[in-house]
């Protein structure tokens, strides 16, 4: 069977003829052009935006971060302001110490390789006493760019880390900062005052509330570093000095609260308290000499319980407790704990009294005390267990008695009573410029009614703090003025030397000079003649008045509080002194507990400050004879009496021309400086007033009743006036001088 063959014939393709390019035509050619034109264009655009990116976006993230691989920063510490008291003592010193730390995976040898976080651990642990693992976690694990080693560290140890460095061939990444160790060279003292530095601030007391005024302003250098992280030198390194903080000088002096913070101590250990506090101001600018509390803790180790209660029991308490415990025993009492003042706030009340012209200081059977007062039913008790009969307000304070000081509260009012607690700031706080001071708790206005008041005005059922009740009695004793309680007198940049005063602040005006003399001549009473016998110094005159504080209400196991305050010289007090002791074992009465350690306290810090003792001058007044000064003008005479230390009364008439025709006393007359001189012009009326009774009174007293009325005083003798020159009762001319005669009994 024979075979089909099939021959296909393909046709042969003939090729177009190409041109130069390989393309068929020019069309697709251009098109193929203009494709890959677009493909550079877009290339080249999108290079174009991610260099804008980086350089416009990017770009100061990028520089800084050049910027930070090729140069080294070193922070320069500022050194804390030192505080000083107000003699000079240093009570608060920083000196200088290092921080060390690491530079995270920066920390290489000399050949640029990374030093193992092992070797690192090992080393600073054996340097620095820390535990291996615990900083080897914190170095492995630390998200931070910079770690913190060690703080405060003795230049002993600097010394080390330099030496192991150079052992181990370590070249850069370990940094050590100056730094400073906040020292306090008395321990205990004034430690609820000075409070003290914790980490990077102040805590509690001036180190808190002065803290920006201490802290200062770090400075830096900024240097250039090679690819070792060594600086290198740079033309352009930068240089930013540190702002040392402010030097502080307290008005505390240390000498003083020295002395107020044993006697507090003996107080409470002989009378087995609970507790108390001193305080001890200058009255005439509200300045704290001494603030104590007991008991004390130790400013350079604030940790630690401070009394042998508090340890027994430290290590069974939680975290929580022992929080609450420290905050307890940094606490500064006097400025924020209240308490009821008691009687110490008769003389507050009876500052108000006299001002409004509700009472004079003398007047026979003003006041009855039959031992209860009875108020809306409800009768109140005095504390002396018998009667005092008729009293005088003398009277009535010198024996504290709280049925007098109730009908002199219902003459007073409520309206009258709170307009006077606001002006003696007691309804807010004094503004001194220590961290956690309280305010006065009074009852709300609305809700003061006749059984509030009467207890209110011998100082019970209301709280102040003890820094108030010192502001307060100091207002009533330096003329009237309510002083802002001043603790920093001045600051002192350390790097210039500019000095920055602190002026003692007046805030207002509460009573007038008249009465605030009254007052004075009243606690001289008390201390002479009434509950206050034992708060008397041999050679100065002391004013005072004792206090015993019921327990709160509800509260009987508070137990009862005692204090006392005390002002001295009585005449012109430089001095003010405020002790309370609460809860004493026995005896509470203030006049019992309290007056003895103002007397103590007294005997010392007058001497200290130099307040001259009548023991150690004569017994002979020094006396200044009177110039003349007639034919002068009013001002010319008043400029040559004042500078020859007396005082000037000006009389003139309107039809006068300024001259002086007459004096009293007249010229020649030999009187003590601070003597009262009244000048006369032509027309001017010649006042007379009447002599008071001055039998029976101390000279004190006598020279404040006589001043009150423009007369001088003339004194033979010691004890009490048994005598006067003129009688009680006789008309003379402002200016004349009363000779008394004193005996003692």
């Amino acid at each position: 069977m024979r075979t089909k063959e099939v021959i296909i014939i393909a046709k042969k393709r003939i090729p177009r003829k190409k041109n130069d390019y390989g393309f068929n035509n020019k069309r697709q050619f251009a098109i193929r052009s203009i494709a890959l034109m677009v493909i550079f264009f877009l290339v080249f655009l999108v290079l174009i935006v991610r260099i804008g990116y980086i350089q416009f976006v990017k770009g100061p993230e990028y520089k800084e971060s050049a910027y930070k691989q090729q140069t080294k920063s070193h922070v320069i510490a500022s050194k804390r302001g030192t505080i000083y008291d107000s003699t000079n003592h240093i009570l608060a010193i920083s000196s200088p110490v290092d921080t060390i730390s690491i530079s995270k995976g920066e920390v290489l040898y000399k050949d640029s390789s990374v030093v193992p976080n092992e070797v690192l651990a090992q080393g600073f642990s054996e340097i620095f006493d820390l535990k291996y693992e615990e900083i080897y976690e914190t170095i492995t694990t630390s998200k931070s760019s910079n770690i913190t080693i060690a703080k405060r560290v003795e230049q002993e140890k600097v010394d080390k880390l330099n030496a192991w460095m150079e052992e181990n061939d370590i070249s850069s990444g370990i940094n050590i900062d100056e730094d400073s160790k906040r020292t306090y060279p008395y321990n205990n003292l004034a430690s609820n005052i000075i409070g003290f530095y914790g980490t990077d601030t102040g805590i509690d007391g001036i180190e808190n509330s002065w803290n920006d005024e201490l802290s200062g302003t770090p400075g830096r250098i900024v240097t250039s570093t090679n690819v070792n992280k060594q600086a290198i030198s740079d033309e352009n390194e930068q240089y930013v000095p540190a702002q040392n903080g402010m030097d502080l000088y307290l008005t505390v002096d240390a000498e003083v609260q020295s002395i107020a913070e044993k006697y507090l101590e003996q107080a409470i250990v002989e009378n087995k308290a609970k507790g108390g506090c001193i305080i001890i101001m200058r009255p005439s600018t509200g300045d704290i000499l001494a603030e104590a509390s007991y008991p004390t803790y130790n400013l350079n180790d604030p940790y630690t319980p401070n009394t042998d209660e508090l340890k027994k029991k430290w290590d069974k308490m939680s975290s929580a407790e022992k929080n609450t415990a420290l905050f307890q025993m940094w606490r500064n009492k006097p400025i924020s704990n209240g308490y009821e003042p008691g009687s110490t706030f008769k003389i507050i009340t009876s500052s108000i009294a006299l001002e409004e012209n509700l009472v004079e200081t003398d007047t026979k059977g003003d006041f009855h005390c039959n031992h209860t007062y009875v108020v809306n039913g409800i009768p109140i008790s005095c504390w002396y267990r018998g009667s005092h009969g008729s009293l005088s307000l003398r009277g009535a304070l010198e024996n504290s008695c709280n049925p007098s000081f109730i009908q002199l509260g219902q003459r007073i009012g409520k309206k009258r009573f709170y307009k006077y607690l606001e002006g003696f700031g007691l309804l807010g706080k004094t503004n001194i410029r220590l961290p956690g001071e309280a305010s006065g708790y009074f009852y709300d206005y609305d809700k003061c009614n006749a059984l509030e008041l009467a207890t209110m005005s011998f100082g019970q059922r209301f709280t102040i703090t003890p820094l108030q009740l010192i502001t307060s009695v100091s207002a009533c004793v330096n003329g009237g003025d309510l002083m802002q309680p001043r603790i920093v007198s001045k600051m002192v940049n350390p790097d210039t030397g500019v000095v920055t005063e602190i002026e003692p602040v007046k805030v207002r005006q509460v009573i007038s000079k008249n009465t605030s003399d009254k007052i004075k001549d009243l606690m001289h009473s008390v201390v002479t003649e009434g509950t206050g016998k034992s708060a008397t110094v041999a050679g100065y005159t002391v004013g005072g008045k004792s206090g015993t504080s019921e327990p709160p209400v509800g509260h009987p196991e508070e137990g009862y509080s005692s204090s006392f305050v005390a002002i001295s010289p009585a005449e012109n007090p430089e001095v003010a002194v405020l002790i309370v002791i609460n809860k004493p074992a026995g005896s509470y009465h203030g006049g019992t507990v309290c007056a003895p350690v103002a007397s103590k306290i007294l005997s010392e810090v007058l001497p200290h400050l130099g307040i001259t003792s009548t023991k150690t001058t004569k017994t002979k007044e020094k006396l200044t004879s009177i110039p003349s000064v007639t034919s002068k003008t009013l001002s010319e005479a008043k400029k040559t009496l004042e500078n020859a230390g007396f005082e000037v009364v000006m009389k003139s008439s309107d039809s006068s021309d300024g001259t002086v025709v007459s004096q009293t006393p007249v010229a020649g007359t030999s009187l003590k400086t601070g003597s009262i001189i009244c000048l006369y012009t032509k027309g001017a009326e010649k006042k007379k007033v009447k002599v008071p009774d001055l039998k029976g009174k101390t000279a004190a007293q006598a020279k404040n009743s006589l001043n009150a009325l423009n007369l001088n005083i003339s004194v033979e003798g010691s004890g009490k006036i048994v005598s006067q020159s003129v009688n009680a009762g006789t008309s003379v001319a402002e200016g004349s001088v009363i000779t008394v005669t004193l005996k003692k009994k």
